[in-house]
């Protein structure tokens, strides 16, 4: 689609020719997803992801989740530099929830309609494995209309290193406990250049795959999110998406990807990253990831991240979700980054852009038309 400017006949050829390979099966190679990040006008690649959505997923319907995203510890030993929201043990400020303080989190969550609770916190290795099985148990038992979406790849890192079990045995600890699903987050970007940079002691993208793979592997389904603008380059942008779908060719079980900006509000990387990345980043990310990521069936739109309005444009840039309520969020926060919503303005918001919203689960079963 050329809106009124003119494209010249080598960018109408390429975008023809990506055009054809994301409609006939056919995966993009690097230098196509290099290209659509750096140089392809920005709404032809949106027209043309809005195309490849509608193929693969022809109803005019965005999917959101009533969910939150409390935290049950800020206590951290891993230093990221991108986090204004730990505090290292001893900390005046450091806190550390009991079991009942965390399920109390979960009933106020369960009580406002919530379907999921997206539990994470820090590296805290004062905290055994019956903490987090406890959680994941009583979550079940107490809730038993909420998924408990619990504890990110790095948490589960920390979790083998303090029981001395093996990633795959703290998995298999949790599954037993009632959990089915992991979130995406602690991903950043997966490139050693970059995970070297902004967190050095959580490994390199290997740390995060070893997770996601191992519970791929044992019938769980998890998120894939990208967190950029900071220290990142083109090419570290498409290791991580190269990596998210050979991990997804094995085993299938990403359902969705989710990219947001980093904001660098009280993190030590604030002195050297002072601008957040602006919407016509986001959607050009968002527009890539729906073309390259063939095999990743939905795409979410960061409202929470990125604003209400660049969550309503995303829509027509190749996303099919619009995200969660998020009824508590602490993270942002910590960056001086706040967003808030209703589920009447999720439905408000999915409608004016023109789409039908839809009530979902966190593995994207819809639950009901609004």
């Amino acid at each position: 689609m050329n809106v009124g400017v003119r494209v010249c006949e080598p960018v109408l050829a390429m975008l023809a020719e990506i055009r054809d390979k994301a409609l006939n099966g056919k995966r993009l190679g690097r230098d196509e997803g290099r290209w659509l990040l750096t140089e392809a006008p920005l709404l032809e690649v949106g027209a043309l992801a809005s195309e490849v959505r509608f193929a693969r997923i022809p109803d005019k319907v965005v999917t959101f989740v009533i969910d939150s995203n409390p935290n049950y510890t800020n206590v951290c030993v891993t230093d990221c530099q991108f986090c204004a929201f730990y505090r290292k043990p001893g900390d005046p400020e450091a806190y550390t929830l009991t079991v009942e303080e965390v399920l109390a989190k979960v009933a106020f969550a369960a009580g406002k309609g919530a379907t999921t609770v997206l539990l994470q916190g820090g590296h805290n290795p004062a905290l055994p494995l019956e903490y987090y099985t406890t959680l994941v148990r009583e979550t079940r038992r107490r809730f038993p209309q909420v998924t408990p979406h619990f504890f990110t790849a790095s948490e589960i890192q920390t979790i083998a290193e303090v029981s001395r079990l093996t990633v795959g045995g703290v998995l298999d600890r949790l599954w037993e406990a009632g959990q089915r699903t992991l979130p995406g987050g602690g991903a950043e970007v997966l490139s050693e250049r970059v995970r070297k940079r902004i967190a050095p002691k959580k490994g390199g993208p290997s740390a995060w795959l070893e997770v996601h793979r191992a519970a791929h592997r044992r019938g769980f389904k998890s998120t894939a999110t990208m967190m950029y603008g900071h220290v990142e380059q083109p090419d570290d942008l498409l290791d991580h998406l190269d990596a998210i779908r050979e991990l997804q060719d094995e085993a299938g079980g990403f359902t969705a990807f989710v990219p947001w900006s980093f904001k660098p509000g009280h993190t030590l990387l604030e002195k050297w990253v002072k601008q957040v990345k602006g919407p016509n980043v986001y959607l050009r990310m968002l527009a890539a990831a729906r073309l390259y990521l063939d095999n990743v069936p939905h795409i979410q739109a960061s409202w929470f991240s990125e604003g209400k309005p660049t969550g309503q444009i995303a829509l027509h840039f190749g996303a099919d979700d619009w995200g969660g309520t998020l009824f508590e969020e602490n993270v942002h926060k910590a960056a001086d980054y706040v967003n808030t919503i209703t589920v009447e303005e999720i439905t408000a918001l999915i409608r004016e852009a023109g789409f039908t919203p839809a009530q979902r689960t966190t593995t994207y079963e819809i639950l009901r038309t609004c």
